[in-house]
């Protein structure tokens, strides 16, 4: 198990979530993209970022869900999710600036800094 402290964390992972309205909130390709690099396991699929999660069994996969749900409420800023019997597949988009935030990449670093622990 990694030791994750907070001094180690990404510097997203260590942001808060703002509230953000219209275009001045939606990132350009190129902070899209710079944010992607640092996120190797997030995929862009069209206005979304997206990444599985693969869990030994469903008492884990509840269990990250009750995470991401803590996270989300925190943070308010909240992802779609499916989830299986051991997977979860999580999406985020900010809707009300019509594609992807800031908030959707804080987010992500949050789900990456909880599964280094």
């Amino acid at each position: 198990m990694a030791n994750v402290t907070f001094e180690n964390l990404s510097p997203l992972a260590r942001k808060k979530c703002k509230a953000c309205e219209g275009e001045s909130g939606k990132l350009s390709e190129m902070q899209i993209n710079a944010l992607l690099g640092d996120s190797p396991a997030w995929q862009r699929v069209g206005e979304e970022i997206t990444r599985s999660f693969k869990f030994k069994n469903h008492y884990e996969t509840l269990a990250f869900v009750n995470v991401l749900a803590w996270i989300s409420h925190r943070e308010d800023h909240h992802p779609d999710t499916e989830v299986g019997y051991n997977t979860c597949k999580v999406r985020y988009s900010t809707h009300s600036v019509g594609g992807l935030s800031e908030n959707d990449f804080i987010c992500a670093a949050k789900l990456d800094a909880l599964l280094a622990l």
